[in-house]
């Protein structure tokens, strides 16, 4: 990120600790203690192969999921945040109503309502599908939408569990452009991912998970270069597979 973007974006928001958060289920560890601080706007990919415990990482970080042990809290007054997942969660409604529902439990005013949910169809590229169920839209456009819904709560924080699973590339570079104006607008985004390309477009800074343990945490032009463990030079070159 340049340092024009970096200065413009906003740097109040509570950082995010992990103070040996884990996970076991049924006597198994699927999530090593984990001890990791995560502050400032910045665009934060946590990476590893299948089973690595990335998206895990990300249901604790929103509450989603209680730790078994240790905590995880915002050190300072908790953001308003925001998720999206890989198979987006979407109302039996259309398009158009999703979005107004969504203002309507954050409290906006029944009148602003179709206005606002009209500008977000238009800004993320739906808005020819407005009274289109969205339960039928293709993955892109469910996608889209609930980056759309998104964008309505003005989240401080956002999380994203791998969005472009699945997606067309052409969806796939929509996805990415919407992160990129989440973070312009001041939004910190933690996300996961095992596309090291696109890790490579869109990462500040790289969280590497491997079998359930926080291998690395180091600025994304750091990681890309020069590794510092033996498991991140080794997912560089595709050989971390399980």
């Amino acid at each position: 990120m340049n340092d024009m973007l970096r200065a413009a974006t906003s740097t109040g928001i509570a950082p995010l600790v992990f103070e040996g958060g884990s996970v076991n289920h049924r006597n198994q560890v699927l999530l090593h203690p984990l001890t990791l601080r995560l502050s400032g706007c910045r665009r934060t990919l946590v990476m590893g192969p299948n089973g690595a415990g990335k998206s895990l990482l990300l249901r604790l970080a929103h509450g989603l999921l209680a730790p078994s042990a240790g905590g995880v809290h915002w050190d300072g007054a908790t953001p308003r945040q925001a998720m999206v997942f890989q198979r987006p969660v979407l109302l039996r409604r259309t398009a158009l109503d999703n979005l107004t529902y969504a203002l309507a439990v954050t409290g906006t005013p029944r009148g602003e309502r179709r206005e606002l949910a009209r500008e977000a169809l238009t800004r993320f590229g739906l808005a020819a599908l407005e009274k289109r169920p969205a339960r039928v839209l293709s993955g892109g456009e469910q996608q889209r939408l609930a980056l759309a819904r998104a964008w309505l709560t003005r989240p401080e924080v956002l999380f994203l569990d791998e969005p472009t699973s699945a997606l067309d590339p052409a969806a796939i570079r929509a996805v990415e452009d919407a992160v990129v104006d989440f973070h312009r607008r001041g939004t910190r985004i933690v996300m996961t991912t095992h596309d090291l390309n696109q890790a490579r477009r869109l990462a500040d800074d790289v969280v590497l998970l491997y079998g359930g343990r926080l291998i690395e945490h180091t600025p994304a032009d750091r990681f890309f270069e020069a590794p510092q463990t033996p498991e991140g030079r080794a997912f560089l070159r595709g050989e971390l597979v399980w």
